[in-house]
């Protein structure tokens, strides 16, 4: 399980080794259209059987002839869209030679709901998958056909693939995360406390006052979701962003990469998830005061007994 351990433990603890990173791009803003951009030729390249989330028996008309990657939706789920590269998801997938159809990779699928990434993370392993995942949703069985080049030449060699040989993928994407802060503005009115403001796309900005750090441990609450309540123990999932209040500089920030998933801290038990919640930490322990702010995207499920 891919976490940070008790993410914001201390809430002094984003100060961890993450550097500044671009704001989370969006797929130019366009209105999704799946039907219009896949390629119903792909679905007549596979079978596919089994349950979503349960390792799918497959079978490849092989040999898989494509001069350009495409997709087709085989199952569309009715869950949140993935709407940016770097919105949280956790995805199940099996890769198969185009030439034989034999299976080449296969991920857990094991149910564990704590595998959350990006798009942009497995479109580093394979870029092609930025193009068969955008605007999926979740609950969805994508298949695939990606060229040499969109499968990725470090994977053709790795796999002992024919350099000209296509790759059948079979995606399942189980779920699908908020890309952002979600709910009611809160008013608040304690002074001496930052401003946050939000590019169009949900990355904070936050605006450091000139007078001196509060000398205690400070909260508010800016938006409040509609979803489930963070309890003592739990898992979740948030895009973090600290800026010190001395220097006014980014810290950590998780937008535009990889989510943060840890165990909730003390502060923000009882918020709900689509909240998004601004901490201030003082100085301690030799660490600067820093403001903090968390979009509370999701709760990891429990694993079933």
């Amino acid at each position: 399980m891919r976490k940070t351990s008790a993410v914001l433990a201390t809430l002094s603890l984003a100060v961890l080794a993450l550097s500044g990173c671009a704001a989370a791009p969006s797929f130019a803003g366009a209105t999704c259209d799946r039907d219009a951009s896949s390629t119903a030729s792909v679905a007549d390249s596979v079978t596919v059987e089994g349950d979503i989330g349960d390792a799918p028996d497959v079978k490849v008309f092989a040999p898989v002839k494509a001069k350009e990657s495409g997709f087709a939706d085989v199952v569309t789920g009715d869950g949140r869209v993935l709407t940016s590269t770097s919105q949280p998801m956790v995805l199940d997938i099996s890769f198969y030679g185009g030439e034989d159809g034999k299976q080449i990779y296969a991920s857990e699928y094991n149910g564990d709901a704590s595998r959350v990434h990006s798009i942009s993370y497995w479109a580093e392993r394979s870029p092609g998958l930025e193009a068969v995942l955008e605007c999926a949703t979740g609950g969805s069985r994508v298949v695939a056909t990606l060229t040499p080049e969109d499968f990725g030449p470090n994977n053709v060699e790795a796999f002992g693939l024919a350099d000209d040989e296509n790759v059948v993928a079979v995606i399942d994407v189980l779920d699908v995360y908020r890309a952002r802060a979600e709910g009611a503005s809160q008013f608040n009115d304690a002074r001496g406390m930052p401003t946050v403001v939000r590019a169009p796309d949900g990355t904070p900005g936050v605006i450091i006052p000139d007078s001196a750090a509060p000398t205690s441990a400070q909260k508010q609450t800016l938006i409040k979701g509609d979803g489930e309540k963070v309890e003592k123990g739990s898992t979740i999932v948030t895009n973090i962003m600290a800026v010190g209040w001395d220097d006014k500089t980014v810290s950590t920030t998780t937008w535009g990469a990889e989510p943060n998933i840890g165990l909730a801290a003390k502060e923000l038990v009882g918020a709900t998830v689509g909240s998004q919640v601004l901490v201030v930490a003082p100085a301690a322990d030799g660490n600067p005061a820093t403001a903090i702010v968390v979009d509370i995207l999701g709760i990891v499920p429990v694993p079933a007994p």
